[in-house]
This record gives structure tokens, C-alpha cells and sequence, in this order.
């Protein structure tokens, strides 16, 4: 049985904390400079005021295919805040962002996408909400408006997330997505972690520890289009593989329960059927035939996929293959390079 984790201390407030802000990015090379820019401004007057110490923008490239890692360089030439990790390949938003949590050595967190929808503006007022209780460790960020984006994938979303609400084992916000504050002692919990699909939404939540709220405004892309379509089949996969099955059984609960109906329907009808068999009645059997033929091969192949996106999760959990690999990494100090690896050619391979 593996045993349980156990949290470390609250981060101590009576110093300004240090802050490492991660980044998952692939081919952005439109967005960085003035996403670099926005970040520095807004963590050096967090600097200037005294309520943050030592900051550092920890870039993950998911294997981009155009100028992106080249702009990083040369935005970290004559500054010291910029690292970047480079993947072997691309390996999708939420193991990125768990390296750079690895990675990362700030007393604060926040990991947030690098489009510049979630404006870097919104820092400060998470770092007061941190501030404004003892032991916070997450700090969520609620979106009242969006913008840029059609109502459609608002409808959708907003379902989206009624389902998981309704279905899953976590009390997870309607609404807020992956732009949020940790402390320390949350990424730390958060690390250890050795899913193959993390939903890292879920997993903030899951660990639980004390975690509150701020609303803002979101803000349409500043540049290209987004890589992530609502009906995209990333999206899909990501909500039934990683959201859905990770955190609820209530869908096999729910094929079950089909099963059961399905079950009674048919003998009420046998029923039915041999009730006016002794009446004298001729039933045309045919169309009958049809449609309990046809139902109930529905509810047998629905079942049957639906556990078929079980046994996947758990056929990629027992593979046992790294989440992701690095090829290399900029920026970081010796002594950080020194004794960070990718987590799951640690204890994970060799255990």
C-alpha cells in the first residue's frame, strides 16, 4: 500500500516571499515579448512596494517549432530571471507545467498560460488575498467575464464544469481555471504526484489545505489563435481522460444503471408479452424486435466504451513511462541543476 503524503509548513509571512511564476508554451513567439514584459513590470513594483522578494519566469517549451526559445534568450540577456525547460517532444500543457513546478524554487507559485489571456496584472491581487489569511495555500482565480470567445464555448464550458461539479469526488470552482497562486507546501504535495493524465485543476483541489477565491476579467488572446477548439479533440481527451475518469466512478456507476434499466424494460415487456399471449392478442413482432435489438446494443457498446476509457487510464498507469523527458534547461543556477531531475525517472523508474 502506498503510504500517504504529508504536508510541510505554511510559508511564514513575516518576510517578503520569493515568487517563481511557470509558464507552459509552445510556438508563441508573438505573445512572449510583451508577456515578458507585462510580467517583469508587474513583479518588479511588487519588488518596489517591499511585498515580494527574489522573482524568477520559468518558461517550459513544449517542443515549439518557431522562434519562441529564441526570443526567451535573447529577453534573458542581461537579466537574471528568465529559465527555460525543453522538452523532448511535445508533451501537453499539464506535464509541462509539473516540470516547471519541479523546477521551481520560489516561496510563492503561480503557473498560468503564456497567451495572455490571464493577465499578469491579476499577481498583486492574489498576493494580497495570500497575505490577508494565515496559512493560505492556494489562491484561485474565478473568471466573471471572457473575453473573445463565442458564447457557444461559454455554454459549453460552463456545462463542463457543472458535470465535473456534480460528478466528482472535489469540491472544484465553477469557472476557474489553470491560473492560480500556490505556496510552496502545496507545490511540494503537488510533485510528488506520478499521474500519467494529470488534471491539474483537480489536483490543486484534491490536495486540499486551505484555498480561496478572487473573480477577474479575463481578456482575449493577444495575438494568433488558440490551440485548444472546444470540440478539439485535445479538449475532449483532457475532460473524459483526465477530469472525468480521474477524479469520479460515477460513470461506471451510471453504465450500470443503464444496464439495470435496460434489464427491467426487457422483462416488463416480456411480461407485457405474455400477458396478451394468454388474451388472445397477435403482437407484431418485428418492429418490436428492432428496437430492444437496437437499444440494447446501444447500452452494450455505450458500457463497453465507457469502461474501454478506464482500462486505458489504468493500461498507461502500469506502463510506468515518464510523464515527460527534458533535453535540456537555461537559466537555472548549478547549485538548482545540481540536484533536480525529471520526476519520473526518479524513484518512479527505479523503484
Amino acid at each position: 500500500m502506498s503510504p500517504g503524503l504529508r504536508a510541510g509548513f505554511p510559508v511564514a509571512k513575516n518576510r517578503p516571499p520569493s515568487m517563481s511564476v511557470v509558464l507552459s508554451f509552445r510556438n508563441e513567439e508573438d505573445v512572449i515579448p510583451e508577456l515578458v514584459r507585462r510580467l517583469r513590470s508587474v513583479l518588479g513594483d511588487l519588488k518596489d512596494q517591499g511585498r515580494l522578494g527574489r522573482s524568477e519566469l520559468v518558461f517550459v517549451n513544449d517542443a515549439s517549432t518557431d522562434r519562441s526559445a529564441e526570443l526567451l534568450l535573447k529577453l534573458a540577456d542581461g537579466h537574471e530571471d528568465i529559465r527555460m525547460i525543453n522538452m523532448t517532444r511535445n508533451f501537453g500543457v499539464s506535464p509541462c507545467v509539473l516540470a516547471g513546478m519541479e523546477w521551481s524554487s520560489g516561496d510563492l507559485l503561480v503557473y498560468m498560460d503564456a497567451d495572455l489571456q490571464d493577465p499578469p496584472e491579476v499577481i498583486p491581487q492574489m498576493l494580497v488575498k495570500w497575505e490577508s489569511e494565515p496559512e493560505v495555500d492556494v489562491v484561485h482565480t474565478v473568471r466573471i467575464s471572457r473575453r473573445g470567445e463565442t458564447w457557444f464555448k461559454l455554454l459549453l464550458t460552463r456545462i463542463g464544469y457543472v458535470i465535473l461539479k456534480s460528478v466528482s469526488t472535489i469540491d472544484l470552482p465553477i469557472q476557474a481555471g489553470d491560473f492560480k497562486l500556490l505556496s510552496r507546501r502545496a507545490v511540494d504535495l503537488l510533485v510528488q504526484f506520478r499521474e500519467k493524465r494529470p488534471f491539474m485543476r483537480g489536483l490543486v483541489c484534491w490536495i486540499g489545505l486551505r484555498q480561496l477565491r478572487i473573480e477577474y476579467h479575463r481578456e482575449a488572446r493577444f495575438s494568433g489563435d488558440t490551440k485548444f477548439p472546444i470540440l478539439g479533440y485535445k479538449v475532449l481527451q483532457n475532460f473524459l481522460e483526465s477530469a472525468v475518469i480521474s477524479f469520479s466512478d460515477v460513470p461506471l456507476k451510471l453504465a450500470m444503471g443503464l444496464g439495470v434499466i435496460a434489464s427491467a424494460a426487457a422483462l416488463l415487456y416480456s411480461v407485457w408479452v405474455v400477458f396478451e399471449h394468454f388474451r388472445g392478442h397477435n403482437i407484431p413482432g418485428w418492429s418490436a424486435i428492432m428496437v430492444a435489438i437496437l437499444f440494447l446494443g446501444g447500452v452494450q457498446l455505450f458500457c463497453v466504451g465507457l469502461q474501454g476509457l478506464y482500462v486505458g487510464s489504468i493500461f498507461a498507469e502500469t506502463k510506468r513511462r515518464p510523464s515527460y523527458i527534458i533535453r535540456d534547461v537555461f537559466g537555472f543556477p548549478d547549485s538548482v541543476q545540481g540536484v533536480k531531475r525529471t520526476p519520473p525517472m526518479r524513484e518512479t523508474e527505479n523503484s
